[in-house]
């Protein structure tokens, strides 16, 4: 599955901390889960460092983790 790019940020400080910027206009309503234990919707995303700092300074990637659990392409997935 093609990757779903709904944002994007910069590392900071001396830690590492990375702030993001999300899009939601850009994310899928079929990526929302609403939770049965508390009824708040949720999105699953990855932040990934890209290979060069884009022309605006960011540093990281935000993606929609498109991963389900009957997939078998990846089974070491976090989710």
């Amino acid at each position: 599955m093609e990757k779903i790019y709904v944002g994007s940020g910069k590392e900071f400080g001396q830690y590492g901390d990375i702030n993001i910027d999300i899009c939601l206009s850009d994310l899928p309503a079929e990526w929302r889960k609403k939770s049965e234990k508390n009824g708040k919707i949720y999105i699953k995303l990855t932040v990934s460092k890209k290979k060069e700092v884009d022309k605006y300074g960011k540093t990281h990637s935000v993606s929609v983790n498109t991963w389900k659990a009957d997939d078998k392409k990846e089974s070491n997935m976090p989710f």
